[in-house]
């Protein structure tokens, strides 16, 4: 999985993604003790605002970000959008009154909505290969995984030493290091995309996303990830803590039992993804968070129970995650693809706005097994859709007509007859300025 690091160019962004990864990590805990010192009792309220405005600027700012960027260098505005995160991390030391944080939070999100779909979709461009792109997918996978567990134990071992308002700091050098590395790095110049209005660039992937099948199923894939991780994130400590009167280090280990799950599939993916196609390898990991979360209405008990279940969601939501950039990448044109990973970006996190509050709220006012009762079906009826939206016939090339064009119109030149003497053709199909639809 390593040897796709040889390249230079990936290289540089990947080690840019890791530190970014490490100094936001950062940042959150220094944002919660932060949020202590002004709030007092009331920090837990004041994280959960700072968090829903997180998702609104993700799910609000990618796209229209997207809009906007589509003709500029990608390097100099992932750059900018490094310095705009430095900047912001740089001012929260400074922050006095609660409202402060809601600005910066704001801005500093933005900047990720911006900079994240932008990146994502750089990488295709770098690695061409479908196989050291999936390599690449499962390292992004594995660095977020470890980031989850590094940056906590970092920043624990930094508040030995120095005070919070240091971690801001790191989160400061993390984004000037990120954006160093992306400057040193030669990425290959972007496809520009026809002059088009505002709003067509603004909701141009989220058209595509829409209108191709097999990411229709993606989205629903989607609710069933985010049922899953939802429920792991809210719920662990409600269910480590209150439910068997456990310590922080109980909470750690089975957060932590979910990330080596996670990071075993992402390990053990390349291979498998060889020799199977994505839509079994992601409906078998989105079924596998189903079962797991109604298993949990008996399993999460105990302790002992609860460790080895969050490992099998663990697997599941790597397994249906991680292989989502090849869909994204055999489903749009070169130029189309930041706004197609903007319209993933915005789509997913939307998805986890639903399930974040519903795991939480059931959870205190049903309890932890009803809550896994009803996420396990929410995600189970999202699976079954997904299997239904995207069909097991999924081909690359497809036999289609265009009665909407001249017979000398030169997209009709460039794709291979049918043969059979119509005015058919077969090319890989994607959505785009000729193919607005989905053939039947």
């Amino acid at each position: 999985m390593l040897d796709v690091l040889r390249n230079r160019t990936y290289r540089h962004l990947f080690f840019a993604q890791v530190i970014a990864l490490v100094g936001t990590g950062l940042a959150t805990v220094a944002l919660s003790l932060l949020a202590f010192d002004l709030a007092g009792a009331n920090a837990g309220a004041v994280l959960g605002t700072a968090l829903a405005i997180k998702m609104v600027a993700y799910i609000g700012v990618a796209p229209i970000a997207s809009a906007f960027a589509e003709r500029l260098p990608r390097r100099a505005v992932l750059v900018a959008l490094d310095l705009v995160r430095a900047v912001v991390a740089l001012s929260l030391p400074f922050v006095t009154q609660i409202w402060q944080i809601y600005i910066l939070i704001f801005v500093l999100q933005s900047a990720s909505a911006a900079f994240t779909p932008t990146f994502q979709a750089t990488i295709p461009d770098v690695l061409p290969k479908e196989e050291d792109y999936t390599r690449a997918l499962s390292l992004s996978r594995l660095a977020y995984d470890l980031e989850s567990l590094a940056s906590p134990a970092l920043a624990a071992l930094l508040l030995t030493v120095v005070s919070y308002h240091s971690l801001f700091g790191g989160t400061v050098v993390g984004f000037l290091a990120s954006a160093a590395l992306v400057v040193s790095a030669v990425l290959p110049k972007a496809k520009v995309p026809p002059k088009r209005g505002i709003y067509e660039r603004t909701t141009r992937g989220l058209r595509i996303y829409l209108a191709t099948p097999r990411l229709q199923g993606l989205l629903a894939l989607n609710l069933a990830i985010a049922s899953g991780s939802a429920m792991v994130i809210v719920n662990t400590v409600v269910i480590v803590k209150s439910g068997f009167g456990l310590t922080q280090t109980s909470t750690a280990m089975a957060l932590a039992l979910f990330g080596a799950g996670s990071m075993l599939v992402a390990l053990a993916l390349p291979k498998l993804l060889e020799r199977l196609p994505e839509r079994r390898v992601m409906l078998s990991g989105a079924g596998l968070i189903a079962v797991g979360l109604l298993a949990g209405f008996v399993a999460a008990t105990r302790y002992a129970a609860l460790l080895p279940l969050w490992f099998v969601l663990g697997l599941g939501y790597s397994l249906a995650q991680t292989p989502s950039g090849r869909l994204l990448r055999r489903s749009s044109h070169e130029e189309d693809r930041p706004a197609l990973f903007a319209a993933q970006f915005a789509l997913s996190h939307a998805c986890w706005l639903i399930t974040y509050p519903l795991a939480g709220w059931l959870g205190a006012t049903a309890g932890v097994a009803m809550s896994f009762v009803a996420l396990g079906l929410l995600a189970g009826a999202a699976v079954l859709l997904a299997a239904y939206l995207w069909r097991e016939q999924d081909t690359a090339e497809i036999p289609h007509s265009h009665d909407d064009l001249p017979r000398d119109h030169p997209h009709l030149q460039q794709a291979h007859s049918t043969g059979d003497g119509s005015a058919r053709h077969a090319h890989v199909y994607v959505i785009d300025d000729d193919h607005p639809r989905w053939p039947s």
